[in-house]
């Protein structure tokens, strides 16, 4: 496997997928509706559209969650894994659907005015009250 090609699952397998391009360090996610849809707060690379490529996706079902975007899912075993907005040509996987070893690192953190009250956020990386960096 090339440097810059990574490939992930959901956790039940039945989702595969490849990617072939550099990832970007992670951006964590603060809003109600990662952390709903997550558990925690959510955690993304993000990669053009035409790089990733759905190897095994028969369960993988997309939610719009709002008029902006949709996210990927398992319908067999839950696992979050994408995240697209219909106005930009990238979509977002989450970090931990990915074999490791991925290199990367959390670089910031947006919309931390809607961070959960049951964990603290880095000070030492960027934050953004509202989703500023997730274009």
């Amino acid at each position: 496997m090339r440097a810059h090609e990574h490939r992930g699952r959901c956790a039940c397998g039945a989702v595969r997928f490849r990617v072939h391009a550099d990832l970007t360090d992670v951006v964590a996610c603060h809003c109600q509706t990662c952390r709903r849809w997550s558990g925690y707060f959510w955690g993304a690379t993000h990669v053009s559209r035409e790089a990733l490529s759905i190897e095994a996706g028969e369960t993988l079902t997309w939610w719009a969650s709002s008029d902006l975007a949709e996210r990927g899912f398992c319908s067999q075993c839950g696992s979050s894994l994408f995240y697209r907005r219909h106005d930009v040509d990238r979509i977002s996987i989450a970090p931990g659907a990915l074999e490791s070893p991925t290199g990367l690192a959390t670089a910031a953190h947006i919309c931390v005015a809607e961070a959960g009250d049951y964990y603290d956020l880095d000070p030492s990386l960027p934050q953004k009250l509202g989703p500023e960096m997730d274009s």
